[in-house]
C-alpha cells in the first residue's frame, strides 16, 4: 500500500506559515498539515496547523507575553498560569493581506517575537497541480522522508472471541469492547498471555473465551500519516475479508503524537504522564466496526 509521504521542514519561521502566499498555495487548495518536531508540549513553545487551516500555538507566559496576540490560558496549567492557547484561523474571510488582523499576526511572528521550529509538513489534494511544499520550500532545508512500515507473523496467537452486536461480552460466548482493548496492549506491547507463575514481569492472560490462531499478522506503521492515509487503509483491510474469508476481524489502532498541542478537532491535549491520545477500529467480516477512542489525563473527552 501507498502510505504517502510527509515532509521536515528545518528552522521554519512561524510567520511563513501564515504568509498569503503559502495559504493560498496551500491551506486553501487541500488538506495542510504542519506540526512542529521535537518539542514538549509541557516544556516548549509548540505548533499545529488543522486541515481546517487554524493554525494552533502552545506557548509560555514569557513567548504569550511578547507575542502580544489574543488568546486563552491552558486548562491544564493549574492555579499559576503558565501555559497560553493562541488560535489563528488562515481561512477567516477578515484574514487578508490588507486587513489590520493579518499584519497584526505577521508582525507578532516575524518582528515582535520570531518563532522558528523544525516542522513536519504533509498535504493532501484531489487535483496535485500547482505548487508543491518540496518547491516551496526549497530555499529551506527541507527533507522528503516515507513512513517506516515493519511486518511480523506471531504464530498460535491467543485471540479472544469476539461477536460484532456483543460490546459489552457474553459468559461464555464472547469477549467486551474493554477486554479486546487490553489484549490488544498486551499484543503490540509483546507481552506474554500465558500467566505463568513463574513470571514477575506479568500475571496478564488472554480473555475468556479465546481461541488459539495458527498465524496473526501485524504491520506496523510510523510517521506523519495523515487521515486521508488512514481512510486508504481502512478501506484496503476491508478487502482483507474478500474469498478465502479466513479472519472474522482485525483491528486497525492509530497514536496521536504524544506532543500535539490538539488531540480530537481542536481539543487541546496536555501530556501529564505519557500523553496518550488513539482510536482504534474493529472490523469484523460482515463489516459491522467497533470505534474505540482514549486519552490520558490531561485531555478532552474524545467526540
Amino acid at each position: 500500500a501507498d502510505v504517502g509521504e510527509y515532509y521536515l521542514v528545518r528552522n521554519l519561521s512561524i510567520h511563513e506559515l501564515v504568509a498569503h502566499e503559502f495559504i493560498d498555495a496551500f491551506v486553501k487548495k487541500g488538506s495542510c498539515y504542519a506540526l512542529t518536531y521535537n518539542t514538549k508540549i509541557d516544556q516548549d513553545n509548540t505548533a499545529a496547523l488543522l486541515p481546517n487551516g487554524k493554525l494552533i500555538l502552545s506557548v509560555d507566559k514569557d513567548t504569550y507575553e511578547e507575542l502580544g496576540l489574543q488568546g486563552h490560558p491552558s486548562q491544564y496549567s493549574g492555579k499559576k498560569i503558565l501555559r497560553y492557547i493562541i488560535t489563528i484561523d488562515l481561512t477567516d474571510s477578515g484574514f487578508h493581506p490588507d486587513s489590520k488582523k493579518h499584519n497584526r499576526v505577521l508582525w507578532a511572528l516575524k518582528e515582535k517575537k520570531p518563532l522558528e521550529f523544525d516542522f513536519l509538513l504533509a498535504w493532501y489534494n484531489t487535483g496535485a497541480e500547482g505548487s508543491t511544499l518540496m518547491s516551496y520550500f526549497s530555499k529551506n532545508q527541507i527533507q522528503a522522508l516515507k513512513p517506516k512500515i515493519t511486518f511480523s507473523t506471531l504464530r498460535d496467537l491467543q485471540c479472544p472471541v469476539l461477536q460484532s452486536n456483543e460490546l459489552q461480552g457474553k459468559p461464555d460466548e464472547s469477549c467486551s469492547t474493554e477486554e479486546l482493548f487490553e489484549w490488544l496492549g498486551a499484543v503490540l506491547n509483546q507481552v506474554s498471555l500465558d500467566n505463568k507463575s513463574s513470571s514477575f514481569l506479568s500475571t496478564y492472560c488472554c480473555p475468556q473465551p479465546n481461541t488459539v490462531v495458527e498465524k496473526a499478522f501485524l504491520c506496523t506503521i510510523t510517521g506523519f500519516i495523515i487521515p486521508e492515509t488512514i481512510i486508504q487503509l481502512l478501506e484496503q483491510l476491508c478487502c482483507y475479508f474478500g474469498e478465502p474469508k479466513l479472519a472474522y476481524w482485525l483491528t486497525l489502532t492509530v497514536h496521536g503524537f504524544a506532543d500535539s498541542p490538539v488531540s480530537w478537532r481542536e481539543s487541546e491535549h496536555g501530556f501529564h504522564k505519557g500523553g496518550e491520545n488513539l482510536y482504534n477500529f474493529v472490523i469484523f467480516r460482515n463489516l459491522d466496526y467497533w470505534l474505540q477512542m482514549a486519552v490520558g489525563t490531561n485531555d478532552d473527552c474524545p467526540p
